[in-house]
C-alpha cells in the first residue's frame, strides 16, 4: 500500500491534461523505444470521435510504475458536459493533479472539478502548464489561483497547495518558474511530486474484500468488468460475494479474473492488495455505485453523487419517407436496448419513455450530441427533436437552468457578442482584458435555454475568432417572452430529386442546405428562409421548355453552395415543430408534420 499512488488528472478543456499524461507514460519507460506509442501524441483519447474533436469524453485508468511505486493515472475528461465522468472518478483517487493554462488561466470547469476534489479532500497539486505561451501570465494565473483555492476550500490546510510548471508537449517541468525555456528538463519533479505528496491509499482496516463499483468497462473476450478501488480485504479469483446496490438489495455472485492497469493494458493478476484500482470479470449484474463485498453482513460504500441533467432530448424511431433505407438498426426496439447499455457506463445520462418516444436527459448539447453521433457510426436510424431544458419545483416555484457562460473574444466584436448574448436573456457579469492582442474576456449569466444554438452564433459574429466556455450554476424561476432565435424555414413542397432551377429558385429567397440531385420529400427542411414565416417550396421542379430562345437561354445557372450543417449545428437548429433525421449516411432537416395542408391546420388550431 505504501508503493501505491492513486492520482487524477483534472482541468478544463485543452489546458494539458491528456498531454501531461503521455509525457508521464513515456518518460517512465512504460512504453519500449521502438513501441508506436513513443510517437504519438494524446496516447489516451483512443475513441475515434475524441480524436476528431480534440477533446477528452471518457475517463480513462492507465498506470505507471516510479522508482518502485505503482501510480495509478486517471485521465479525466475537461468540457463541462462531460463532468459526470469527472464526478465518477474521483473516488478512486487519493489526490489530483490540477492543470491550469499560463495564460488563459482558471476556467468554468476549472472550479467545478477542483471543487469536487476539495469537497472530496484530495490532495491538490497544482501544475501551470504552457508556460513558453507567448502571452502567458504566470504570476496573475498564481493569484488567480490562489483567489480560486480561497474560494473553494472547505478546510485550511486545503489551502497550502505544492505548484509545479510544465510545457506538458515537449515533456519538461520545473519547481520553479524557469529562465530560459529551452533548458534540458523533464518531469522528474512531477513524479517526485506525486510520491511525496499524494497520500498513500486510504483504506478500511478489515481482512474481507470490499470495493464500489466506479466505472464499468466491456469487451468480446471477457465481457463486462467492474472497476474500482479496493476499500478492504485483497481480491482474488474465484471469491464468492455479495453486490449491494444504492436501495440496499443484495444478490450472490464470484469474481472469475482480476486484471490492473499497466500503459494501455490490463494484466491479468492472481491477487490485489487494498488501495490498488483493479477490473473484475464474471459479476454480471452489476452497476456504477454498486458495491462488491465479501462481508456476512455487507454494508454499503459511500455512493457516487452525481450532478443531475439540465437538458433532454425525444428519440424515437425514423419515420421518414425514406425510413429503413440506409441503418442497419431502425427499430424503436433495437433504439431502446441500445440506449439502456449506454446507460450502465453513462452515468450522467438519464432515461424516460413518454408516448412511445424515449426521452434521453444530459448535461448539455455536446454530451447528448456525442452519443447520437456514436449511435449513426454503430448504423443506427432514428429521429431526434429539439432539446428541452429540464425544470424543477422549487418551494412551489417552477425553475429552470443557470449556467455561467464565459466567451474570450478579439475587442472588435464586444458590442455585437454583448448584444447577442442579452438578446437571449444573459446578463453579464464581468469583462476583463486578456494579455493577448485585442482580447477579452466576457462571462455572462444566462439561461440554458438561450446558450442553444449560441455558440455557432457567436462564431459566426466574431468570423471564427471566439471561444465559447459554460458550466452549470444554479436553478431559478422560469424567465418568459424569449425571442424565437432564427428565421423561419424552406420547406420541399414535393418528393423528387432537387434539381438546379428549383435550388436557384429556393436561393433568391434565403440559404439552401442542400446540392443539386439530393433526393427530397415533401415536409424536409432544405434551407433557412430570409424571412421569420415557413416556406414551402418546390426545389425539384424543371425549367419549362419552349420553342422560344433568347441569346441568354442556354447560359447556366451558378448556383451558391450549399450551406452544410454538422450534427450539432442541426441539433441546435431544431425548433418544436421540427425532427432531425439521422442515418449513418445523412443528417435531414423535416417538420414533424410532413403535409403542408395539415400542417397549417394543426397551427391555425393551435393559434386559436
Amino acid at each position: 500500500m505504501n508503493n501505491i499512488r492513486n492520482i487524477a488528472i483534472i482541468a478544463h478543456v485543452d489546458h494539458g491534461k491528456t498531454t501531461l499524461v503521455d509525457g508521464l507514460l513515456k518518460q517512465s519507460k512504460t512504453f519500449r523505444d521502438n513501441q508506436a506509442e513513443m510517437s504519438q501524441n494524446l496516447i489516451m483519447d483512443s475513441n475515434d470521435q475524441e480524436r476528431e474533436r480534440g477533446i477528452t469524453i471518457l475517463a480513462k485508468n492507465t498506470a505507471i510504475k516510479y522508482n518502485g511505486v505503482k501510480i495509478n493515472i486517471i485521465d479525466t475528461p475537461g468540457h463541462a458536459d462531460f463532468g459526470g465522468e469527472v464526478e465518477r472518478t474521483l473516488n478512486m483517487a487519493d489526490g489530483v493533479i490540477l492543470v491550469v493554462d499560463a495564460q488563459e488561466g482558471p476556467m468554468p470547469q476549472t472550479k467545478f472539478v477542483l471543487k469536487k476534489a476539495l469537497e472530496l479532500n484530495l490532495k491538490v497539486i497544482v501544475v501551470i502548464n504552457k508556460i513558453d505561451k507567448k502571452n502567458a501570465q504566470i504570476p496573475t494565473v498564481i493569484n488567480k489561483i490562489s483567489d480560486l483555492f480561497l474560494d473553494l476550500a472547505t478546510d485550511d490546510s486545503q489551502l497550502d497547495f505544492p505548484t509545479y510548471f510544465t510545457i506538458a508537449r515537449d515533456g519538461k517541468a520545473w519547481d520553479k518558474i524557469p529562465n530560459d525555456f529551452s533548458q534540458d528538463s523533464d518531469l522528474t519533479c512531477i513524479f517526485e511530486a506525486i510520491i511525496t505528496h499524494i497520500p498513500k491509499p486510504k483504506i478500511q482496516e478489515s481482512e474481507e474484500f470490499k470495493m464500489l463499483v466506479s466505472a464499468l468497462d466491456y469487451d468480446n473476450f471477457q465481457g463486462k468488468y467492474a472497476i474500482g478501488k479496493i476499500h478492504s480485504g485483497i481480491a482474488k479469483p474465484n471469491t464468492e460475494i455479495k453486490i449491494i446496490n444504492c436501495n440496499g438489495i443484495k444478490e450472490k455472485s464470484k469474481i472469475e479474473k482480476i486484471f490492473v492497469s499497466s500503459g494501455l493494458k490490463k494484466l491479468e493478476v492472481k491477487e490485489v492488495q487494498a488501495g490498488d484500482i483493479v477490473a473484475l470479470t464474471g459479476i454480471k449484474n452489476i452497476e456504477i455505485g454498486d458495491t462488491i463485498s465479501q462481508e456476512k453482513l455487507p454494508t454499503t460504500l459511500k455512493g457516487i453523487e452525481i450532478s443531475k441533467p439540465t437538458l433532454k432530448m425525444a428519440i424515437s424511431a425514423n419515420t421518414s419517407p425514406f425510413s429503413g433505407c440506409e441503418g442497419q438498426f431502425v427499430t424503436g426496439r433495437q433504439i431502446l436496448d441500445r440506449i439502456k447499455k449506454e446507460l450502465e457506463t453513462n452515468v450522467s445520462m438519464k432515461l424516460d419513455i413518454e408516448d412511445g418516444e424515449y426521452i434521453i436527459s444530459g448535461r448539455g448539447e455536446l454530451h447528448l450530441s456525442v452519443f447520437i453521433e456514436t449511435l449513426r457510426r454503430e448504423g443506427f436510424e432514428m429521429q431526434i427533436g429539439k432539446p428541452q431544458v429540464i425544470t424543477k419545483e422549487i418551494d412551489g416555484i417552477l425553475c429552470e437552468p443557470i449556467e455561467e457562460l464565459t466567451i474570450e473574444i478579439p475587442n472588435e466584436y464586444i458590442n455585437t457578442i454583448i448584444t447577442e448574448v442579452i438578446k437571449r436573456k444573459g446578463n453579464i457579469i464581468s469583462q476583463e482584458e486578456q494579455n493577448v492582442p485585442n482580447g477579452v474576456r466576457l462571462v455572462f449569466e444566462i439561461i440554458t435555454r438561450g446558450i442553444l444554438g449560441l455558440r455557432s452564433k457567436i462564431l459566426t459574429l466574431s468570423c471564427g475568432n471566439a471561444v465559447t466556455n459554460s458550466v452549470f450554476l444554479k436553478y431559478e424561476p422560469i424567465i418568459k417572452n424569449v425571442l424565437k432565435m432564427r428565421n423561419g424555414v424552406l420547406i420541399s413542397s414535393e418528393n423528387g430529386k432537387a434539381v438546379t432551377y428549383g435550388l436557384n429558385n429556393a436561393q433568391a429567397r434565403g440559404i439552401t442546405f442542400i446540392e443539386p440531385q439530393t433526393e427530397v420529400y415533401q415536409g424536409m427542411i432544405v434551407g433557412l428562409h430570409s424571412r421569420e414565416n415557413d416556406l414551402d417550396i418546390n426545389v425539384a421542379k424543371e425549367k419549362k421548355l419552349t420553342n422560344i430562345r433568347s441569346s441568354t437561354s442556354d447560359i447556366s445557372v451558378i448556383l451558391t453552395p450549399a450551406t452544410k450543417l454538422s450534427l450539432e449545428q442541426s441539433i441546435e437548429f431544431l425548433e418544436e415543430d421540427e425532427l432531425l433525421e439521422v442515418t449513418p449516411n445523412n443528417l435531414r432537416l423535416r417538420k414533424k408534420i410532413l403535409d403542408p395542408l395539415q400542417r397549417r391546420r394543426t397551427k391555425i388550431k393551435f393559434t386559436v
